[in-house]
């Protein structure tokens, strides 16, 4: 143990296991500082424990949440909540020391069941991934609620009108990506609840078309001296600096996506031939170049940045242990930690997407050169880069009647 751990002192039924975890601690990359206040937390909980009578075999979630409650009232200021526990609660689990975690929660009413059994149609018949399940129930649980009565759901007699007023109703409140997805998992639920005999007749046509426009858009590329200040505002002296620059450069000269950088793996970078495995959506796999640029910043930050701790095989891992892969949202947030740094305001991890798509038809690329690049299965998608060749676009432009074009 360091220094910072071997002054924490744990008594009563924990303190057996008090060495193990500090080893694991700092096998799992935890800084000295964060481990000694892990070790102060599981010190306090053991001594918790004596005074309430309890052995490790009875520390239930429920007694744990007792314990939380416990330390707020005693006037503690830092770790407040369960989930402070949890790395403690996780190696005492693996040795058996502490009960398992409870399986999954029981259902509280109709609406929680019904949401369990589309949550599983969707995952089983339908084939979607976790998250895009969670986005589906999470659309139609308002629906559901408002069918709710003391009788239970109320769906025998649903009709098309009420469908269309709840679409009517809602839609107005949600941005247009979030309509579109309430609108495509309503026809998802509606479908699920004829096939299970909930309704009577198929209502997926009575949801109407959320109004949109494609390409009504214009994309919004950072100008080059931008990308310049947002690459120069990774330190790149320190470790944190070379996997945020690393990252920032891949998504700023492949186009890629958050979601695409994160799903990276170190078996995917072919070194030799100069290529990299990319996992896209719709779990599409492609070869793509991996520029000389691109290459040396990776390189520079598996050598000298990526933490001989890391969990799993991920290129890029959290700063912070435990150092597990870094999530999609976790790209968007060094995009975002980037731009601020820069002067450059928040700024979202797609806006480096479109700057490499301007950026190529700056250079004279043609789209579909670009939309190789972005890996659009079709070349409309891609056409909305056209708009952005302001130039080409003049030569075509009809005068306006009375004025200039």
């Amino acid at each position: 143990m360091t220094h910072d751990q071997s002054i924490v002192r744990i008594t009563g039924p924990l303190e057996p296991f008090g060495d193990g975890f500090a080893e694991e601690l700092a096998r799992r990359g935890y800084t000295p500082k964060s481990a000694a206040m892990l070790l102060r937390l599981m010190a306090h909980l053991s001594r918790w424990m004596v005074d309430e009578a309890l052995d490790s075999h009875k520390l239930s979630p429920s007694q744990v949440e007792r314990f939380v409650d416990a330390r707020r009232a005693a006037g503690y200021t830092n770790h407040l909540t369960s989930k402070a526990l949890q790395p403690m609660l996780v190696y005492l689990r693996g040795l058996r020391v502490v009960p398992p975690p409870p399986d999954v929660p029981p259902l509280d009413g109709p609406v929680d069941v019904m949401i369990e059994r589309f949550r599983l149609y969707l995952r089983v018949e339908r084939g979607l991934v976790p998250e895009a399940a969670r986005g589906y129930v999470a659309a139609v649980r308002p629906f559901l609620w408002g069918r709710l009565s003391s009788d239970g759901l109320e769906l025998a007699h649903l009709s098309a009108a009420d469908v269309t007023a709840f679409m009517v109703d809602r839609c107005p409140r949600l941005s247009l990506k979030q309509a579109k997805l309430t609108a495509t998992a309503m026809r998802s639920l509606l479908g699920f609840l004829h096939l299970e005999g909930a309704i009577e007749r198929p209502l997926a046509t009575a949801v109407p078309s959320v109004a949109g426009w494609r390409l009504a858009g214009l994309p919004k590329a950072l100008e080059l001296d931008q990308v310049r200040r947002l690459l120069s505002s990774c330190d790149r002296d320190t470790a944190n600096g070379r996997r945020d620059f690393a990252i920032l450069t891949m998504l700023v000269r492949l186009g890629l996506r958050a979601g695409e950088v994160a799903g990276l793996g170190l078996d995917d970078i072919d070194w030799r031939a100069g290529e990299t495995v990319i996992r896209g959506k719709g779990r599409r796999t492609e070869q793509v170049p991996l520029p000389a640029d691109v290459g040396e910043a990776v390189a520079a930050y598996l050598r000298n940045g990526r933490p001989p701790t890391a969990e799993g095989r991920s290129v890029f891992v959290r700063f912070k242990a435990p150092h597990r892969a870094l999530s999609a949202g976790g790209v968007s947030q060094v995009v975002a930690a980037a731009g601020l740094r820069a002067g450059l305001g928040r700024i979202h991890a797609h806006r480096l997407r479109h700057t490499a798509a301007t950026e190529m038809l700056r250079a004279g690329a043609p789209l579909s050169e670009i939309g190789q690049l972005l890996r659009h299965r079709r070349l409309l998608t891609t056409a909305i880069y056209a708009k952005v060749d302001r130039e080409a676009l003049r030569t075509i432009a009809r005068p306006w009647p009375g004025g200039e074009a």
